[in-house]
């Protein structure tokens, strides 16, 4: 009662002026529609990235009734009604702390949450226009809350509708402030016809997108609070030795919730011997790797990655090699880091290095279920994980308590080396002892015939290899162009190595067979390396910036110590580039290279390789005339005047000369090339034109194959010669028929498809 006579004396319990008191019902309408596509949006931007409960959609229709009941109540001064909103309010305010001290992570959810149960109470009480604008503003903050959360497409669609109710509602609302009421409307026939708002709405949405796009990528994160989610509580007894993978089935009493996986072949189990892989779950990831596994994995999405640069997601590295695949010695002491009581940052140790870096930031979100192995960028810095403790073993692999479920963000800072050449090839070879010890293990009954093949591939280098980087980068380019992947690989022997089968036998395998023969063979000429296991950088979507990583981006690759620059990665699988995802320089407008280089894959080759040419002779040309146009400006006006005609005047000749210069840039080029090297690119010039140039992961025999699914049989054949020519020639250093080469050129050259005459 005493509240009572509080809000009977108070201002609110004053009539409101009849003037402020919004009698349109239209408006009311779209208003309190925004509300409602705000609230869908954060549940649908929610879905399958953090916890949100679909108990949110109930806000629709509470609101809704509210907004009615408003609308019928508008001019009376509804004192009880206000008294209980208020007391409403302060009960969702305590539940929201009290969630907040309960499950500290990641606020964004439950600020809007509270949000959402605040304009339930609010839409009970909207007599004047200025309590809807409020309303349009909750609106638009949940619509932004969800942007922040969204990683795919799902979301756009609320977007537009949202922009295409608040058009409207703009106008409408602009017109109430002029005083036009609803009757005046109908008579003056204000409403927008649909062709134009279809217009407007399509300016609006265009100018936007141009926007996102040119819009300079500055480094981010600043504030030190990254995404993660509520805290998982750490089991007890936790020592970080333990690896959960379903791949291996049951692996401890932690593993059991995964099941078993897959099958084991003639009673073996998946660990050794042979034996089948997971279907979804990738071998690599077990502190014993069974590379006598065979079969392929359903690609399905895992994760999805926010990075300021991408890279190899790096989940786990082995040390000693068994014969038919990998273990971790060191694996019963990894180093637990526990996070502060007051944030869930940790603190992790890194490895000295004189290589120049940079801070980059990553958030993951789990799509589905992985081990308990957290994928980062090498080197992790600082980590904002859910649980109160990690372990991270010698290796630098970090480990989680608790498997890494569906839903679940973290956050990683890692400290990225740059890879400078010139400074990893001038790297001492003189290795600290650990070093020895355990990354230049070899079988002693491999070792011997492993070093001697090795040494013969690296002789047949047309220039004399003598550190260390340059051996890593001509072996890994040899494995490439020398042995293939077989998927139809028969198991190994219970006594066969599979290094050995690889360059002796079978002359291939699979797909991290490479890797390990590479690791191996480095090991053979006192080259300490190791084999890491993790994810590609996956696809990467330029409308929502997350990479989309499946499980069939993961594999194995090689890693190679310089002594203090620390660990750099090779990939020797054929298809895959050289070198890994490595840092580049921070670009500006990164993400217009990024759409560039998506829209490029739906694109014909030669239109790809001309406006990529004209991309950059346009931005050399202008960093040029940048340059000068800022030293002509000391000049005054006159410099400015003069600046502004050379800058006209060079723009023109260029767009004169650019085929003149290319085309000439290349023959001299080719002139300057074996005679053998020549025509096999003579021969590349002439197919990229025609739509079937070579892609930088593919060996030549790699394209030759592929013209005989895409080219008449005649072209394919002259090609396949030409590109085998090309290889015993690079690799061999055996003479080639340069004139029965020639004559395969000069047939693909004249080859002109028969045309069929027009009925």
């Amino acid at each position: 009662m005493v509240a009572l006579r509080w809000l009977a004396s108070s201002p609110l319990a004053r009539p409101i002026p009849s003037q402020e008191i919004e009698d349109s019902l239209l408006l009311r309408v779209l208003v309190q529609a925004l509300v409602t596509v705000g609230i869908c949006s954060v549940v649908v931007a929610a879905a399958g990235v953090t916890l949100a409960s679909w108990w949110n959609l109930l806000a629709v229709p509470a609101s809704a009734v509210g907004a009615a009941f408003s609308w019928q109540r508008r001019r009376d001064r509804n004192l009880a009604v206000n008294f209980f909103i208020a007391v409403g309010m302060l009960m969702a305010l305590a539940a929201f702390f009290a969630r907040l001290i309960e499950q500290p992570g990641d606020t964004r959810i439950v600020l809007a949450e509270l949000l959402v149960q605040l304009q339930v109470l609010h839409s009970f009480d909207l007599p004047r226009r200025k309590d809807l604008g409020y309303s349009m503003m909750i609106g638009l903050i949940l619509l932004g809350v969800a942007a922040t959360i969204s990683q795919t497409l799902a979301f756009a669609p609320l977007l537009a509708l949202f922009l295409a109710l608040a058009v409207p509602v703009l106008g409408l609302e602009y017109q109430s402030r002029l005083g036009l009421g609803a009757k005046v409307w109908g008579e003056i026939k204000l409403r927008p016809a649909l062709g134009k708002l279809a217009g407007l709405l399509a300016l609006i949405v265009g100018l936007g997108l141009l926007i996102f796009l040119f819009l300079p990528r500055l480094p981010g994160y600043q504030l030190q609070n990254f995404p993660v989610s509520s805290v998982i509580e750490t089991p007890d007894g936790f020592s970080g030795e333990t690896i959960n993978n379903p791949a291996y089935g049951s692996n401890g009493s932690e593993g059991e919730e995964f099941g078993e996986g897959g099958g084991a072949i003639q009673g073996q189990g998946k660990a050794t011997g042979p034996g089948v892989v997971d279907n979804s779950a990738y071998y690599g990831f077990n502190q014993r790797m069974n590379q006598n596994l065979r079969g392929t994995m359903t690609p399905q999405v895992v994760m999805r990655v926010r990075s300021q640069a991408p890279g190899f997601w790096r989940v786990l590295a082995f040390d000693t090699y068994t014969g038919q695949g990998w273990n971790i010695s060191r694996n019963d002491d990894p180093q637990r880091v526990q996070r502060s009581q007051f944030s869930a940052q940790m603190f992790l140790p890194m490895e000295p290095s004189l290589a120049r870096d940079r801070e980059v930031v990553q958030t993951y979100t789990l799509v589905s279920g992985l081990p308990n192995l957290i994928p980062a960028l090498y080197q992790a810095r600082q980590l904002y994980f859910p649980t109160r403790e990690v372990a991270i073993d010698a290796e630098g692999s970090l480990r989680a308590p608790v498997i890494l479920q569906e839903g679940m963000t973290y956050s990683v800072v890692s400290r990225v080396p740059y890879r400078d050449r010139t400074q990893l090839r001038a790297a001492s070879t003189i290795y600290p002892p650990g070093m020895r010890s355990h990354y230049l293990q070899v079988p002693e009954d491999i070792i011997e015939p492993v070093r001697a093949k090795t040494e013969a591939l690296l002789a047949t280098s047309p220039t004399p290899l003598t550190d260390p980087y340059e051996k890593a980068l001509y072996l890994t380019q040899t494995l490439k162009q020398r042995y293939t992947i077989q998927p139809e690989l028969p198991f190994l022997a219970s006594d066969q190595d599979l290094v050995e089968s690889f360059l002796f036998s079978t002359q291939g395998g699979y797909p991290d067979h490479f890797s390990t023969v590479l690791t191996v063979m480095l090991r053979s000429i006192d080259i300490p390396a190791r084999l890491v296991a993790g994810f590609g950088e996956g696809d990467f979507n330029p409308f929502t910036g997350f990479y989309v990583v499946r499980n069939t981006d993961a594999y194995a690759l090689t890693e190679v110590y310089f002594p203090q620059y620390g660990w750099f990665g090779f990939d020797p699988i054929p298809g895959h580039e050289l070198i890994p995802p490595s840092l580049t320089e921070s670009e500006t407008f990164s993400l217009v290279r990024r759409f560039w280089n998506w829209l490029a894959g739906w694109l014909p080759s030669p239109l790809v390789g001309l406006v990529e040419g004209l991309i950059n002779l346009l931005s050399e040309g202008l960093v040029y005339l940048v340059r000068r146009f800022n030293a002509l400006l000391t000049l005054g006006w006159v410099g400015i005047m003069v600046g502004i005609a050379i800058a006209a005047a060079l723009g023109f000749v260029a767009w004169l000369a650019f085929l003149g210069l290319r085309r000439g840039w290349r023959y001299r080029r080719l002139r300057q090339l074996a005679p053998t090297e020549r025509l096999y690119q003579q021969m590349l010039t002439c197919f990229a034109q025609r739509g079937f140039g070579k892609t930088p992961a593919e060996t030549p025999l790699e394209h030759s194959q592929r013209l005989y699914q895409q080219t008449p049989p005649q072209l394919a054949r002259a090609a396949n010669e030409i590109a085998h020519a090309y290889v015993r020639w690079r690799y061999g250093g055996e003479p080639q028929n340069l004139t029965y080469l020639s004559e395969k050129l000069r047939s693909i050259r004249q080859y002109r498809p028969h045309r069929q005459r027009a009925t």
